[in-house]
């Protein structure tokens, strides 16, 4: 795999580079130069594949030119140990659940396949590295259990001070060892900014091999696409044009969805469902992209003002306004609407909604009521509901069931460091610990 920089000042780079560099030098993100289309066959045979067997076909497509067939396969048999399961909640209405993995959500798929493309390179090299990862919820707790005990790799997480669920607190102050949570001071747009500044510092790229474990890291979003072949897997037999509803934030996870589009998978939309930091259902009502300070909600996982990976989703969907109209909807709700949602779903089905997918619920019926025709509905479930217990047992105004494996986190000790949102404060951290 070849890559470039979006800002087209860097050279191009390999897959080993790219995933350890994290950002090119010109402060852009990479991007494959080609992306290839999966095979005919793949698509007649996918609905009696697993997630697993999906997945080895997708990176045998984009990554066989620097990773062997067999091992690929041990890297994805290491790290995609759960599936994607879709739930009719109603008529053509589906949801993908994507919180079975150890953290409980999304972001399980593109940390455990990173750690273990990671780890593959590192015993090849014997090289050390340092992770520095910010994370607005659900991604820290994914990468601590993702990269916790890895050889070779230490991992920092920065967090937005009270600004995270308990459960997601926990989930990344807990580990210790090679795991170290830093909270900052700030918001989650403040923690990414210290993570981008730290990697364009020379002094700090000189001492230490830094990888980042957000999105803006290419190799977090190829396993992010395994989920939409699968959901359209499950929904195949239908025969019913596809619409994906994405509750996003760095949209990551949406850029994920037009990879799989781009490799030949059939998708009618992408509903981009976002909370009130709305920069994105903003562009693709006026054409004009304006970042701005990010709000506090309830969806805290999707509380970015200036998501990083737009300039991917753009490119991916046409580049220019009309095109990505044409693959995209945009639609933003509050914290009033997602509540309703949350409720109103649970009394009609039963079934159980954390704040992020409520929105994508909402995303999802409102570019349905405006088509004329029947389609196959798939909002995705990126987080378990009780990593936002306070929030939903107060929505639903009654006690909900916690799994284990978060309720055991709640009498743990946190363990954090606090700092402010100031470079140099982080900067002198990194130089002397």
């Amino acid at each position: 795999m070849v890559l470039y920089s979006t800002n087209h000042n860097s050279p191009n780079v390999g897959l080993e580079e790219a995933v350890f560099r994290g950002l090119p030098p010109d402060n852009g993100l990479y991007m494959p130069s080609f992306i290839p289309r999966l095979s005919d066959t793949f698509f007649n045979n996918i609905a009696s594949l697993s997630i697993q067997e999906i997945a080895f076909e997708v990176c045998k497509t984009l990554l066989s030119d620097d990773i062997s067939e067999h091992d690929l396969a041990m890297i994805i048999d290491r790290a995609i140990t759960f599936d994607a399961p879709l739930l009719e909640i109603e008529n053509n209405t589906f949801v993908l659940e994507l919180f079975h993995g150890p953290s409980m959500a999304f972001k399980d798929f593109g940390a455990r396949f990173m750690a273990s493309l990671m780890s593959y390179f590192l015993q090849k090299s014997q090289k050390e590295i340092r992770i520095l990862v910010a994370t607005s919820g659900d991604t820290g707790g994914a990468v601590a259990q993702g990269f916790f005990e890895t050889p070779g790799i230490s991992v920092t997480i920065l967090y937005p001070s009270g600004k995270v669920s308990d459960i997601q607190e926990k989930q990344l102050t807990t580990l210790g060892k090679n795991v170290t949570a830093l909270e900052i001071d700030g918001t989650f747009d403040d923690c990414q900014a210290l993570v981008k500044q730290a990697f364009l510092d020379t002094e700090l790229s000189t001492k230490f091999n830094l990888a980042s474990a957000n999105s803006i890291n290419i190799s977090r979003l190829i396993p992010q696409s395994f989920y939409y072949f699968r959901a359209f897997a499950q929904l195949k037999h239908k025969g019913l044009p596809l619409v994906f509803s994405v509750p996003c934030g760095n949209f990551g996870n949406l850029s994920a969805g037009l990879i799989a589009y781009q490799m030949g998978m059939p998708v009618q939309k992408f509903v981009a469902a976002t909370n009130i930091n709305d920069a994105v259902p903003r562009f693709l009502k006026d054409g004009i992209f304006n970042p701005q300070t990010s709000f506090e909600t309830i969806s805290n996982a999707m509380d970015v003002g200036n998501p990083s990976n737009f300039i991917r989703m753009r490119l991916l969907a046409g580049d220019d306004i009309e095109t990505v109209r044409e693959k995209i909807s945009g639609f933003a709700y509050d914290d009033l609407n997602t509540k309703t949602a949350m409720k109103s779903v649970f009394d009609a089905t039963s079934y159980i909604m954390c704040p992020h997918t409520a929105v994508a619920y909402l995303g999802l019926r409102d570019y349905t009521k405006s088509q004329k025709s029947t389609t196959s509905g798939v909002l995705l479930s990126t987080a378990h509901y009780a990593k936002f217990l306070d929030t939903v047992e107060s929505t639903l105004g009654q006690k909900v069931d916690i799994p284990e494996r978060l309720s055991a986190l709640l009498s743990k000790q946190k363990v954090s460091i606090k700092m402010s949102k100031d470079f140099s404060e982080f900067k002198e951290y990194l130089l002397h610990s």
